[in-house]
Formats: structure tokens, C-alpha cells, sequence
């Protein structure tokens, strides 16, 4: 069976966040999946400009996206698409979103692209072979102090008045760091901490086609990646996820409370 490339899905990805920019002006159909959950006629766009370029190159594969939920095929061929990461920011007119595609192979994350259209930056990482920011090498930051770290994390409304919120994690980290930022794009939030721009990042019950690209950018970059949940691992359909430099990590996990 032909395996995707890189070059491949950094394509798709690039025809995907331009779909988005070119829509932002239209009437985007805004619709609610929830209480302050939003979908846009470019959120579904871009999915199935996504799942019929995957389709026609490799028939057999499962996908996994936000929009459509799972497409059946092989198990060992997993694709993990989140079409417009960001949905809110986009509907308000904030820049910060992006497109994010991650395909693994045998439950190992093998190829990831992140293309936030908006400021034209694009992130790329491949097994084994690195990570990139505008097609130069990318690294995670070498903070080793907690004071002198900005982290970054996100919150589930639905969790909010729950033993799980993430209210109290946010207090601790931020006394204990330099800042936490919430910048509303899961995808974008590891993307930068791969790049180093940001040194830590962590979310609670955050979804496989939010973090998927991601996780495999951060560990490309040399950063390090845990689900805090004992089953499931990295690419469970929702997770709890930590991620950021080696040097912060010991310190970093030990702020972060998890609860089932």
C-alpha cells in the first residue's frame, strides 16, 4: 500500500486554510453545536475538501474528524483532521486559527501539518525526521525555570462546574510561572510550543483532531508529550494532554491536578 508524504499533506493542508481565509468574508452560516460551540459553512468546507482529497489517495484509511465524526476503513491507517481549529476566534475575526491533519500509522503518529492561513505560518513534522516552522527546523524553548515559562491551556465549558474543571490548574500554574495564555487553537497552542514560543501546554478532555498534528510536532521539536489518564494514550478520541520541554516537564506535571 502507497504511504501518504509529507509534501502530500502539507499541500492539503495549505488548499485548506486558503478555503478558510477566502470564506471569512462570506456569510459563513454560523450554527451552534452547543451553548458556545460554533460551526461555519467553512468549518464543513474544508472537511470535505479534506476527506476527498484522503479518500481518492488512499481509499482504505479511516479518518477521524471534528465535523462528520469517524469514517470507516483500516485501523492501522488513521488520519486525524480538524478543518478549522479555532472556530470562534474565526467568527469573530481573530486570526488565530488554523488547519490541522495528522496521519498515523499502527497507532503511531507518523506525518502532521498545521497551516494558520491568517499570519501564513505553516508547521510540518514527520517521524523521525524533525520539525519545521516556515519550513526552517523547529525546537522547543530551553526555559528551565518555571518562573520564567509562559504556558498556555484551554478550558471545557461543559467542565466548568465539575470535580474536572480546569479553573484550579490555571490558578496554580499561573502563581507558579511567568503567564498562562488561552489562545482558543488547541492546534496552534502545541504548534507554538514546538516552534518555542511558548514553553508548556496542557488541556483537559481535548479531542484527537485538536492535538493530534501537534503532539507529533512537539515531540519532533524535542519536547515532551503524556496523557495524564492511565488508558486510552495519546490518540484516545479524548485526553488529557501535557506537553512541553523536557527541562520544565517534572515541575510543570506536578502543578497540574488530574481528576477521573
Amino acid at each position: 500500500m502507497t504511504e501518504p508524504k509529507l509534501a502530500q499533506v502539507e499541500a492539503w493542508a495549505k488548499h485548506a486554510g486558503k478555503l478558510l481565509a477566502e470564506m471569512q468574508s462570506e456569510d459563513l452560516q454560523i450554527m451552534h453545536k452547543g451553548e458556545a460551540d460554533l460551526v461555519t459553512r467553512a468549518d464543513k468546507a474544508s472537511e470535505a475538501y479534506l476527506i476527498q482529497q484522503i479518500r481518492e489517495a488512499f481509499p482504505s484509511h479511516s479518518i477521524v474528524a471534528e465535523e462528520s465524526g469517524s469514517h470507516p476503513g483500516d485501523p492501522n491507517h488513521q488520519w486525524f483532521i480538524d478543518p478549522l481549529d479555532g472556530t470562534l476566534n474565526y467568527a469573530h475575526g481573530l486570526p488565530i486559527y488554523c488547519v490541522s491533519i495528522a496521519y498515523a500509522r499502527d497507532g503511531q503518529l507518523q506525518l502532521g501539518a498545521i497551516y494558520a492561513p491568517a499570519m501564513d505560518e505553516f508547521f510540518s513534522a514527520e517521524a523521525g525526521n524533525g520539525a519545521y516552522f516556515n519550513g526552517k527546523p523547529a525546537q522547543v524553548s530551553g526555559t528551565s525555570r518555571l518562573i520564567d515559562a509562559m504556558m498556555v491551556t484551554g478550558f471545557r465549558r461543559y467542565l466548568l462546574d465539575t470535580p474536572r474543571s480546569n479553573i484550579d490548574n490555571f490558578f496554580r500554574v499561573n502563581a507558579a510561572c511567568q503567564s498562562v495564555r488561552r489562545l482558543g487553537s488547541a492546534s496552534l497552542d502545541l504548534a507554538y510550543v514546538a516552534a518555542g514560543r511558548l514553553d508548556g501546554f496542557w488541556e483537559m478532555d481535548i479531542h484527537s483532531w485538536d492535538i493530534a498534528a501537534g503532539i507529533l510536532l512537539v515531540q519532533e521539536a524535542g519536547g515532551t508529550v503524556e496523557a495524564l489518564q492511565p488508558e486510552g494514550g495519546l490518540l484516545a478520541l479524548s485526553v488529557d494532554l501535557i506537553a512541553s520541554n523536557p527541562l520544565l516537564f517534572p515541575d510543570f506535571k506536578a502543578l497540574i491536578h488530574y481528576k477521573q
